[in-house]
């Protein structure tokens, strides 16, 4: 009986036109269920005499295969913490092309990157079957008049506009299945000082012949991620959270200064926890982003000191030789990570111990040594 009481009770007040005037006062809005949109930066530091740019400049929108309008690559790359893009559309059309002129992408685009200070290079991708392939041209003028029907010809157009043309990826398995070679429309594209730079890694592939074709005929190293769908939809941010990334140094933040270093070579790239490039810029890249602390403990005959990385580029060290250190042959230095390491030496002396850096690539299987020097 006590419990009906209570029921009757409970229907009368949920019924009752206070309550029924209360839910009924208005649209209530539930600002917090939505996500904040932020930048995350990524920490990479600069070089002596430049700054290290962040840039991918290589995908795609609705306005040829991609799946997303070109604002959102502008919001996904200063979210993901870039500097610099180009949306590079198919020039010659798709058949999931809006309608439209081939620069239109970019138009489209260009007011929310200026709004996030989001340097916005005009581009497009030379889409050719093999040979030659595909290939990128940056810093043009004018995305239409390179349709045209000879590829040499909308290469040669890119140049004249004073574009820089990256072949894409060399070695993609859907045009180069069995192995990735140097043809000889690509020499002929080289000879006439057309190719600028090569694409080591794109989407989920790289390629170590382009790195022996980058070194060996001085073109720019660089690595994108072609995107076409969501960037979050497509890749695992949480065990890979920087995404792919042409490292470019310049003299400064702005797109002269980012065509100046790419066609002065002044670049490197960093995909899912890879880091490739010319010795002359991963060695001061290195040295600026890993440091070794001075011993602050000496007990029982070991030396106890940090080692610490001031970036968001994770490191695996691999001992040179065997000591008698009991340092470790193998370990991880994780991204703006440090760690407490130690060393079996005499007390007061120096001690020396070399490794390799198994993730960072100067050439096909050369990797930079790291010194560790511990007082």
């Amino acid at each position: 009986m006590e419990k009906s009481i209570l029921f009757f009770l409970w229907l009368v007040l949920i019924t009752s036109p206070a309550t029924l005037s209360a839910q009924r006062s208005g649209t209530i809005v539930m600002d917090d269920v939505e996500r904040v949109h932020y930048r995350k930066e990524i920490l990479i530091p600069d070089i002596p005499g430049y700054i290290t740019l962040k840039c991918d400049f290589h995908m795609h929108t609705v306005y040829s295969d991609g799946n997303v309008w070109p604002t959102v690559r502008v919001d996904e790359a200063w979210e993901d913490g870039l500097d610099a893009i180009s949306v590079t559309d198919h020039i010659e059309g798709h058949p999931k092309k809006l309608p439209g002129q081939k620069h239109m992408a970019w138009e489209v685009a260009l007011p929310s990157a200026q709004m996030r200070d989001i340097i916005l290079i005009k581009g497009g991708e030379i889409s050719r079957s093999m040979p030659p392939g595909h290939f990128n041209a940056l810093f043009v003028t004018d995305v239409n008049a390179l349709d045209v029907p000879d590829y040499m010809d909308a290469i040669g157009e890119a140049v004249r506009q004073g574009g820089f043309v990256i072949w894409n990826h060399p070695g993609w398995r859907r045009q180069q299945p069995d192995t990735t070679k140097w043809m000889a429309e690509h020499e002929a594209i080289y000879q006439k000082g057309w190719m600028h730079g090569i694409e080591v890694f794109n989407e989920k592939e790289w390629y170590p012949e382009a790195i022996e074709w980058a070194l060996a005929k001085d073109l720019a190293i660089t690595g994108n991620s072609d995107i076409h769908e969501s960037y979050n939809y497509k890749y695992n941010t949480e065990l890979y959270p920087i995404r792919p990334l042409t490292l470019v140094f310049a003299k400064e933040r702005s797109e002269a200064s980012i065509k100046e270093a790419m066609f002065a070579k002044r670049t490197a790239t960093f995909f899912f926890n890879k880091l490739v490039g010319k010795r002359e810029f991963i060695d001061p890249l290195v040295k600026e982003a890993i440091s070794v602390g001075p011993s602050h403990l000496y007990s029982e005959g070991f030396n106890y000191f940090t080692l610490k990385n001031n970036s968001d580029m994770e490191f695996v060290f691999v001992k040179e030789s065997v000591d008698t250190s009991e340092m470790p042959a193998k370990f991880l230095l994780p991204r703006r990570g440090t760690l407490v390491l130690r060393a079996k030496q005499e007390k007061g002396k120096t001690r020396e111990y070399v490794y390799r850096l198994e993730n960072v690539l100067t050439g096909v299987e050369e990797y930079p040594v790291f010194r560790i020097i511990v007082k």
